[in-house]
């Protein structure tokens, strides 16, 4: 059996260039807040995510899915473009204490050989980092997680999101992500998916030191993620997140966010968020072309 590897889900340019259309309850609760008719049926997001699918897909280097929501639907409309990759995530949310994802583990219903067939390149695992839970359990279920990618010759991307610890009111973020690169920058994984320091607000020198900081940490290639960054500063993020080491991004919200619940769903995918990931494709391909 062929391993894929990451020159599977980059662009020519050796960056990565990638979608994420896997929110779930995020994305409904996006639609909600977007003043979408309510309640916000899993049809609208499944629309949505197809839409999304056909219509950026031909820009992006990859694209990632949820079983949940798209796709089954993605594969069977052959909505994703044969110039970019599929990513199905393979984790499973639990909600819990009025949000979304309060804990996650490994989705069993996640079949690594189908999604091989269907022509899936890599998996990816939501990894929830909070300073007062066990280490070892993290590292376990990653370790499990990359095991069950690479048997099946797919390419293993890890996600951890820092939380505050359940114990303690005490939380500082940004020492976070830096605890959890410690932690789980060399953890064996194919692709180290991250947030953005700083929320990507800051001067230019600020995030630069703070995102070189997070790649002293982190011994594999690295893309960041748009949440809790503002759509504008999301290509500056990209930017200097590149010039301290990472190889690009694996983001949806600041490409799509935007045209949640607007009228004209398609034309509004055509005409607000393939320009923005057009230049996100872009500055991936300067920053790769200046190493």
């Amino acid at each position: 059996m062929t391993m894929y590897t990451l020159k599977d889900i980059t662009r020519p340019s050796g960056g990565f260039a990638m979608l994420a259309v896997d929110q779930r309850e995020a994305m409904r609760l996006m639609f909600a807040a977007a003043g979408a008719p309510v309640p916000v049926t899993d049809q609208h997001l499944t629309d949505f995510k197809v839409n999304a699918a056909k219509i950026l897909s031909p820009y992006a280097s990859a694209i990632l899915v949820d079983q949940q929501f798209c796709y089954r639907q993605i594969v069977e409309q052959q909505a994703v473009a044969n110039s970019c990759a599929m990513i199905v995530a393979a984790d499973e949310f639990i909600p819990g204490n009025g949000i979304p994802v309060d804990s996650v583990v490994i989705d069993k219903n996640i079949d690594a050989q189908a999604v091989r067939r269907d022509g899936g390149k890599a998996l990816k695992l939501l990894v929830l980092w909070r300073s007062d839970e066990d280490p070892q359990q993290r590292l376990e279920m990653v370790s499990a997680f990359n095991k069950l990618c690479h048997d099946n010759g797919l390419l293993s991307i890890i996600e951890p999101v820092v939380r505050p610890p359940r114990r303690s009111a005490v939380f500082n973020r940004e020492q976070a992500i830096i605890d959890a690169a410690k932690e789980l920058g060399d953890s064996g994984a194919d692709l180290y998916k991250v947030e953005m320091p700083l929320f990507g607000k800051g001067t230019q020198q600020e995030l630069l030191a703070a995102s070189q900081k997070l790649n002293e940490q982190i011994n594999m290639p690295w893309v960041i993620l748009s949440s809790g960054v503002d759509d504008k500063l999301f290509p500056r993020a990209v930017q200097v997140a590149m010039q301290a080491g990472a190889s690009g991004f694996l983001a949806g919200r600041a490409v799509w966010s935007s045209v949640v619940g607007l009228p004209d769903t398609e034309m509004m995918l055509r005409d607000v968020s393939v320009p923005k990931l057009q230049r996100l494709g872009e500055i991936v391909d300067e920053m790769m072309a200046r190493r």
